[in-house]
This record gives C-alpha cells, sequence and structure tokens, in this order.
C-alpha cells in the first residue's frame, strides 16, 4: 500500500476480513453474515462510503457497547399488511432484513408489507434492502433516518441527516431497476473517505462551521442537501420524507436528537441509538398481474435506453445500469480498500 490510494481485493478475501473482524468484536454469527452481505453489496456497487470500511466502526461500536453483539429480533404483526420489527439494538442489517422477509410474507396475502423497525442502528446502504426484495420479485422501497449533519436550504446548521430513499424493482431476466440516493448532495462517510484518501471534495456538496460551501473535506462540517444552491429545497424535503417513515411512523428517533454515530458528548459509544427504518414491499401479482408488470417494466426500460442522446452523450442509462457495471468490473478486478480501511483488516 503506498500513499493515499486505494488498493483492490478480491471480493472473497474481503467477504473473509470483514467477517472475521466482526466475529472478534463478538457479534452474533446471524447478525455479521448480514452485515457482511450488506457492506459488500455497497462495496461491490461502488458505494464505497457505505461499504466493508464501515467494518471498523461497528467493531468499535459492538467493543463500546452500543451495539448488541447478539440481538434476539422480535416481530410484532399489527396488522394484515403491517408489522414492526424489533432490533434488539444490534447492527442494523441484520433487523433491515429480517424487515424484508416480513413484508413480503404480509405482501403474498395483503399485497402489500409495510414494516416498521425500532431499537435499530445504522445500516450501511439502503439499497441492499431494496435489492432484497426485488431479487424476490416484490417492488420495494427502503429508507432511513439518520443523525443531523445536512443544512436545510439556505439554512447554516445541521438538520437533517443524509436520509436515504432506495427503490427497487424485479426485471425478467434481468438485473432489478434500483435506485438508492441520498438526499443530502452526498453521505457524510464520502466526505470521511475523501479524507482518508486526500482528495478534494466536489464544489456545492458541503459546507464549513458558518455554513459557507467548502471543498475541503477537513473543512467540512456539514452537508448541503441535493438540488445545489438553487434547487437544495427539493433534497431538503425529500430528507423529511425519510423522516416522516422512519422515525415518526415508527415512533423512534428523530435526526436531531440522535447521539452521532461516530460518538456523542464525551465519546458516548456505548448508549443504543433507537434509529428506526421503514421497508415497504409490494407485490405485482396484487395489482397488474406479475406477468404484465414484467412485461411492462421491460418495455418501459428499453424505451428508456433507446431514447434519443444529446451531442456529446454516449448512451441514456436506467437506475442501477451504473451499479451492475461497476459490480462487474469490481467482481473481475478487485474492490477498491482505502488506506485506513485495508490496514484495520489487515490487508
Amino acid at each position: 500500500m503506498q500513499g493515499n490510494q486505494a488498493q483492490r481485493f478480491p471480493v472473497a478475501v474481503l467477504e473473509q476480513k470483514v467477517a472475521a473482524a466482526l466475529r472478534g468484536a463478538g457479534a452474533s454469527e446471524a447478525s455479521l453474515a448480514a452485515a457482511v452481505r450488506a457492506m459488500l453489496h455497497a462495496s461491490l456497487v461502488g458505494v464505497d462510503s457505505h461499504g466493508v470500511r464501515l467494518t471498523e466502526h461497528y467493531c468499535t461500536m459492538l467493543g463500546g457497547g452500543r451495539l448488541n453483539k447478539n440481538p434476539q429480533l422480535k416481530v410484532d404483526v399489527r396488522g394484515p399488511g403491517s408489522a414492526m420489527v424489533n432490533g434488539d439494538d444490534g447492527l442494523g442489517h441484520y433487523a433491515a432484513y429480517k424487515a424484508v422477509d416480513v413484508a413480503i410474507e404480509l405482501a403474498l396475502e395483503a399485497g402489500v408489507g409495510a414494516v416498521g423497525i425500532e431499537h435499530s442502528s445504522h445500516l450501511g446502504a439502503a439499497g441492499a434492502y431494496a435489492l432484497a426484495g426485488a431479487e424476490r420479485g416484490f417492488v420495494t422501497f427502503a429508507t432511513t433516518n439518520t443523525d443531523s449533519m445536512v443544512a436545510l436550504f439556505d439554512g447554516a446548521a445541521r438538520f437533517h441527516g443524509t436520509n436515504p430513499l432506495a427503490f427497487a424493482a424485479p426485471v425478467p431476466g434481468s438485473k432489478p431497476w434500483l435506485l438508492d440516493m441520498a438526499t443530502s448532495s452526498i453521505p457524510m462517510n464520502r466526505v470521511l473517505l475523501h479524507r482518508s484518501l486526500g482528495l478534494e471534495l466536489p464544489a456545492g456538496v458541503a459546507a464549513d462551521k458558518d455554513g459557507r460551501a467548502t471543498t475541503d473535506p477537513q473543512a467540512a462540517e456539514m452537508l448541503l442537501p441535493l438540488g445545489g444552491a438553487e434547487y437544495g429545497y427539493k433534497g431538503a424535503a425529500l430528507a423529511g420524507v425519510a423522516t416522516l417513515f422512519s422515525a415518526l411512523l415508527t415512533g423512534t428517533t428523530l435526526d436531531a436528537d440522535f447521539i452521532p454515530m461516530y460518538g456523542g458528548p464525551g465519546g458516548d459509544i456505548s448508549t443504543p441509538r433507537n434509529m428506526g427504518h421503514f421497508v415497504l414491499v409490494i407485490d405485482p401479482d396484487k395489482f397488474a398481474g406479475r406477468d404484465l408488470f414484467g412485461a411492462m417494466v421491460t418495455r418501459y426500460l428499453a424505451s428508456l435506453r433507446g431514447a434519443p442522446v444529446r451531442e456529446g452523450a454516449e448512451r441514456v442509462m436506467a437506475p442501477g445500469d451504473r451499479e451492475w457495471e461497476e459490480m462487474a468490473r469490481r467482481q473481475q478486478d478487485g474492490v477498491p480498500v482505502d488506506p485506513d480501511t485495508a490496514r484495520f483488516l489487515g490487508l
């Protein structure tokens, strides 16, 4: 490893190293398997900020007591199409994948399955859970709110979290349609990644302690909402959608009330954060029918990808196309890992 350059490693090696690190931190086999699955998804599709680089953070929180090493998940079905999952303060990936399973069971009967999650923790990339539902044939939505780190439009202080919205849909004979987006300009973990790599941030994505835009990752104290200086009110409002589903409907924690992800006042890494998440699963069979839905989504995507291209552009891409191409490259060439994470994993 030289300088601040990322080095690539085979997926199988990363899977083994990440699992061993979490196991060494005391995580149960069931909960660590979910975390490894979600982190490798993120690393493979190019969401490095939520990939294997989070292993050290999760190990720290397991060691500090914030995360329950052996969570016992509880499911409380509240109605024909609704339920709550209690994550028992364990790794959030474990509770989130469980919520997808529960939501699918509900949707098979009711057509839709809406599952809130309480007493959970950071779950990584929300797209991992939307994808889990789509791979089983269901249209799926997943979201979470997080601790305040994004300014409001024209604001000068942190208010919302990065609050991702993820949607996925099955496509016959193909990878799912997948949208996984933060409602901030970028996730805070991207700032941390740029710090690790010594890279400047793009313009218009982060601000200093006074709310002024900055490209210096060391000076960045908050993020800017999606949409930039002119249209950031859209991103700020969408962040509220994540809070509505993840915190208000589940009765968990508002963005501004979270203990910070990387340690609260006095470096608190022992108090659980009671994070809330939300998963919605829809069964196409209970609407237009799975066959018709499959034919229409195939036709829709063919039309989208065949749309006219502006001068200088190569092609139009559907949500997920870039991710699946990146996954194929990384499966062949290896997954890039930043120097700090490589050292922690012993690579």
